[in-house]
């Protein structure tokens, strides 16, 4: 699997794969936003799914690929570092404000500040027409922000605060899209650093922070429904990370990111279809615009 990978690198089939994988990411992340905003609390949901996930990825990481090189290590703990950020403000995030308004928000930052950052750390650059299917997308998801949020009747104060901090997640998942790639491109076997970034990432953050938030809460939730989801969850976020993270490394860092921002179309179906949050007509088209948005960087590159 990895010699076949790696063969594909820089050619027009691994550009179609990476295509895949990005669009596959987009689907399963919104999915995976969904299962840590439904039910139980954001901060528990995300600590049974990363406690799933990176009990998985430990058997992998130390028995069955090859150990990191050794100077993967300062990788891996800025890559923690990154993805531990992200987390914060995400859960923070879902706990102010609606799904379908803080999701867009974070999505849409994300690959502006990708794109940017690609442009310095690979030297990868956009063409004129990429760079207008990257405003056609952003107009399409801050636009359905704005319209959710004008629709929601919440505490317009406390959205506003998620609003804020969801600007700032977006910029954190640049920054680990950006370095995740280049950790995935720096080691000699991809799935090394995917089975290693899971494990570290998986147990060591916020396992213990839900941990500690179940035992303080006075009444708890049941713990048995609550790693069900973690479970489920976990198997989203691995075929959906992995996903993107490859396709960085098959094709361009920008142009992946991009694609996988398509999220916010699916996660605007799913806040309607599982979370029975509100949709209609403009909705629908400022979804139709992001999509084609993601048409205009690919087919313009």
């Amino acid at each position: 699997m990895t010699h076949w990978l790696i063969s594909l690198e820089g050619t027009v089939q691994g550009h179609q794969l990476a295509v895949l994988l990005a669009l596959m990411s987009a689907f399963l992340h919104a999915l995976f936003g969904a299962l840590q905003k439904g039910r139980h609390d954001p901060w528990l949901s995300r600590g049974a799914i990363d406690f799933s996930y990176g009990m998985i990825a430990a058997p992998v990481a130390l028995f069955l690929v090859p150990w990191p090189e050794p100077y993967m290590w300062p990788i891996f703990a800025l890559t923690f570092v990154i993805h531990s950020g992200y987390k914060i403000l995400q859960a923070m995030c879902y706990t102010r404000g609606a799904f379908t308004v803080v999701y867009p928000v974070v999505r849409g930052t994300a690959p502006l500040f990708a794109v940017l950052a690609a442009g310095v750390l690979f030297g990868e650059h956009f063409s004129a027409v990429q760079w207008l299917g990257v405003l056609t997308l952003l107009s399409g998801i801050f636009g359905l922000a704005a319209y959710n949020l004008h629709h929601q009747q919440v505490d317009k104060t406390r959205l506003k605060a998620a609003l804020a901090l969801a600007v700032l997640a977006g910029g954190f998942v640049a920054a680990y899209t950006t370095f995740d790639a280049y950790g995935v491109r720096a080691t000699a076997d991809p799935f090394t650093f995917l089975a290693w970034l899971f494990m570290f990432d998986g147990l060591f953050f916020m396992p213990p922070i839900a941990y500690l938030r179940w035992r303080s809460m006075g009444v708890r939730p049941p713990a048995g429904p609550l790693m069900l989801r973690g479970v489920a969850g976990a198997i989203v976020a691995l075929a959906g990370f992995s996903g993107i993270i490859l396709a960085t490394r098959l094709d361009r860092v920008g142009e992946a990111a991009v694609l996988r921002e398509t999220s916010a179309v699916f996660a605007a179906l799913i806040g309607w279809i599982l979370l029975k949050e509100s949709t209609g007509l403009v909705r629908f088209i400022l979804m139709a615009l992001i999509a084609a948005g993601a048409v205009i960087v690919e087919t313009g590159g």
